[in-house]
């Protein structure tokens, strides 16, 4: 059996200082330049197949950023709650730029795959700002606060294939990653500035520390529950956007991969979407606000099936955002709450979850594009949200029934 969790020694810390608005917007800016690293590689991927012509190993520069990043969820997050945060984020930021400069210098695709996977690893850096956000919020605040932050992880995700895409086609693919040197080493100056020291929630081992994953999950139902909408809800996001270019190469639209990606940033309106449902679940409670996120994603299933023109797709995907990025930051409210000395755990199991879901997404989006196209896609993505809306409705009958009990 794990060990249960010791009491945090805060005695040489002092408490941390009430979370600011400039401190928020902060943070948020951290998280989109942090997480931006594992995206600049996917637009210049032509590039780099003609810098190293030959090697077979180009095609997994991105692959590698993901696995890293997957990596980094599992072996780095956890360190959240045993360390200093400060420290540990200050850390990441810095030893980023060194990998990013070691990209950039890259002589053989192989050394550059290594440096992805490295890169990779320490990007999740951005999953150790969240929790730290949700630590320095005040507990009534605490939705609008992650929806802020991951508001500016959003837009890391959006506009960094954009930045990645130009900066590497006019100037090249080296000078990105020479770019996002000085971006990471920044950050991490105005995060040794501004963010207060924290104290480790847990004086667990850092072995201990990954063996408690398992014990969170099996006595954490509002986790499970979390874990599995966030991970259908993501599925049914990633089928989306996965045969995205397939669906619009189709004569209904004609259309070629240029403009799929500027769908990316109709993605913008996820944006505002965060902080909206973030207030919304500080005032009616997260649980409402992750039931309507599984309804409105339906809901642009629904429109992706009935009508074949671009302005449905436009709406399809702004409602689609919102919904997925809703249930999220409602989600993350659920989870942070579960216990302040296991945040940074708790977020691993979270996002390794949902990211899990994404990747099953994916795949089943491609079979079923190969089965029945676009048709057998929208059954799928929308039996995804069905499946969300199921897992919320029985966890609401579960909170009824034990609110009867009680009384």
């Amino acid at each position: 059996m794990t060990p249960a969790p010791h009491p945090p020694d805060t005695t040489a810390v002092p408490p941390a200082p009430a979370l600011t608005g400039a401190l928020t917007l902060a943070m948020a800016a951290a998280c989109g330049i942090a997480v931006a690293n594992i995206y600049y590689n996917q637009p210049m991927l032509g590039i780099l197949e003609h810098e190293f012509a030959g090697s077979p190993l180009t095609g997994f520069v991105p692959t590698a950023t993901q696995l890293g990043y997957a990596a980094g969820l599992l072996l780095l997050v956890p360190l959240g709650d045993l360390v200093d945060r400060r420290r540990l984020i200050v850390a990441q930021l810095l030893t980023i730029g060194v990998m990013l400069a070691l990209a950039a210098a890259a002589p053989s695709a192989a050394w550059l795959v290594a440096a992805s996977l490295f890169i990779g690893v320490l990007s999740t850096v951005a999953q150790q700002i969240v929790p730290l956000a949700a630590t320095l919020a005040a507990p009534h605040k605490r939705g609008h606060v992650i929806g802020m932050v991951m508001s500016g992880l959003l837009c890391g995700v959006l506009f960094s294939r954009t930045l990645g895409g130009f900066v590497a086609t006019h100037h090249g693919w080296r000078s990105m990653f020479w770019l996002a040197v000085p971006l990471a080493w920044a950050t991490a100056a105005l995060m040794a500035a501004t963010l207060p020291r924290h104290a480790p929630a847990s004086t667990l081992r850092y072995r201990e520390a990954l063996a408690s994953l398992v014990h969170l999950w099996r006595h954490r139902p509002a986790l499970r529950a979390a874990a599995l909408t966030q991970g259908a809800l993501f599925a049914s996001f990633s089928a989306f956007w996965t045969v995205l270019a397939l669906r619009l190469e189709q004569p209904a639209f004609n259309l070629g991969a240029d403009v799929a990606g500027l769908f990316g940033v109709i993605g913008a309106a996820g944006v505002v979407a965060a902080p909206i449902a973030g207030r919304l679940a500080d005032r009616r409670g997260p649980h409402v606000v992750v039931g309507l996120g599984t309804v409105v994603t339906l809901l642009s299933w629904l429109l992706f099936g009935s009508w074949a023109n671009v302005w449905a797709m436009v709406a399809g995907v702004i409602i689609l955002d919102f919904g997925m990025q809703g249930a999220l930051v409602s989600n993350q409210a659920i989870v942070f709450a579960l216990d302040p000395q296991a945040r940074s755990r708790l977020n691993t199991v979270f996002m390794g979850s949902m990211f899990l879901g994404g990747a099953m997404g994916s795949a089943a989006a491609t079979a079923a594009w190969k089965l029945g196209q676009w048709p057998a896609v929208c059954t799928l993505g929308g039996g995804l949200a069905v499946l969300a809306f199921a897992i919320q409705a029985m966890l609401t009958l579960r909170r009824r029934r034990v609110a009867r009990a009680g009384g």
